[in-house]
């Protein structure tokens, strides 16, 4: 303790006495204090979970681009600008596009109008569950990046056998386990060779019943045109290849030709996501603005129900700045115990959202630092007014109204 010259022993108030003080004043009214802390920790804690879930949902859907890739392009039919009537594919449109420069992969799949696909022939021909039975080569699943969860693919049989391979919905829908079973398609039974693993770049596929080009052309009457065409290409290569490959199906009227490139709609709807993520991060910046001025309110009372307590401290050598001090440090707290809850709560729905959308988990380091930063700032502007109302207030009049 330091004197001044010719004077009494200056005041000091220690930071760990300081920090007793605050701690003091909200255990006196550990119910008020609680509600106050759970406003900034519910306000706090939404931005957290917003922020935590859209970056795990990004993490996802990086890891699922790095899985399947984003060169796939997909063509297929579009419309005469004249007639608006859609134009069909060549026949040929598979094999011309494989001769593009830069082409790694093709492969043509054709849906068969008009056929559907049955668990057996006792079955009402109404009742079809809307699956597709599409004509393919035995490139697909290569340019897909697909894989079979049971069974095996189509080149496992002869190529005019009545075989398939099933989509996992249409699996699921016509109510087959595994390979080995039977199917009924237009007037025969197909067996079913295996099931596909779920394709996110061409979900179509999930709905599929596959069968190979030949088998098709000779029980199902395929004319061998197709109506999707599938190609990959080197990243670097991509948007050159897209540029070409209208013109390559159709030199005469490449404008009647769709290519597509369905990342683009994954990254759009992850966009779209982000866009909501602003919204709930508004309403998160609400609750905390509200959580903000609860804490306000608990300190102004505070004051008014302590000036006993402050006039006497006054009155045995406390200074306004031990005063103001004193009720700032109590906003600090009663802000940082609602940050520190924010993080906890904020983390964990992180963390079960994500393991119910079987998402990596990822915890923004620096968004939970700037949460709790956030709070501490939040209670210093809320506690500041009350806390220098508290020390201008005087001694004797603190005591005469108490």
């Amino acid at each position: 303790m330091s004197r001044k010259r010719g004077g009494p022993a200056a005041s000091r108030l220690r930071p760990m006495d300081l920090l007793r003080l605050g701690a003091h004043g909200l255990w006196t009214r550990p119910m008020r204090a609680s509600l106050s802390a759970a406003g900034i920790a519910i306000g706090i804690a939404a931005m957290l979970s917003v922020v935590g879930i859209s970056t795990s949902g990004q993490a996802h859907l990086d890891a699922r681009l790095s899985a399947i890739g984003t060169n796939l392009l997909i063509v297929t039919p579009g419309q005469d600008p004249e007639t608006g009537l859609p134009v069909p594919l060549p026949s040929t449109a598979a094999a011309t596009i494989g001769r593009v420069d830069g082409v790694d992969v093709v492969s043509a799949t054709g849906v068969l109008d008009g056929v559907t696909a049955y668990r057996n022939e006792r079955v009402d021909p109404a009742e079809s569950n809307a699956l597709a039975v599409v004509a393919t080569d035995f490139e697909l699943l290569r340019a897909l990046r697909g894989g079979m969860s049971r069974g095996v693919w189509l080149d496992h049989s002869p190529n005019h056998y009545p075989t398939a391979v099933l989509g996992p919905r249409a699996a699921s829908r016509l109510g087959v386990s595994g390979p080995g079973e039977r199917i009924w398609i237009r007037d025969r039974y197909f067996t079913v060779l295996g099931i596909t693993e779920a394709v996110p770049l061409a979900l179509e596929m999930d709905t599929a019943v596959l069968v190979s080009t030949q088998a098709a052309e000779r029980y199902l009457g395929y004319k061998g045109r197709p109506t999707t065409v599938y190609e990959r290409s080197p990243d670097r290569l991509v948007t050159t290849v897209r540029a070409r490959l209208p013109r390559a199906v159709a030199p005469e009227k490449p404008q009647t030709v769709t290519v597509s490139r369905p990342s683009d709609v994954l990254k759009a709807r992850q966009a779209a996501e982000e866009s909501f993520d602003g919204l709930l991060l508004g309403l998160g910046g609400v609750a905390l603005l509200v959580g903000g001025i609860g804490v306000a309110n608990t300190m102004v009372i505070s004051v008014v129900e302590r000036r006993r307590e402050i006039g006497l401290r006054r009155a045995l050598g406390a200074t306004r700045r031990h005063i103001s001090s004193q009720f700032l440090a109590e906003a600090l707290l009663l802000s940082a115990l609602g940050g520190a809850a924010s993080a906890v709560l904020g983390g964990a729905v992180t963390v079960v959202y994500a393991h119910t959308r079987d998402w990596p988990v990822v915890l923004p380091v620096p968004a939970l630092a700037a949460g709790l930063v956030t709070a501490l700032v939040l209670g210093a502007v809320a506690g500041l007014y009350p806390a220098l109302r508290a020390a201008r207030t005087p001694p004797t009049v603190a005591l005469a109204s108490a």
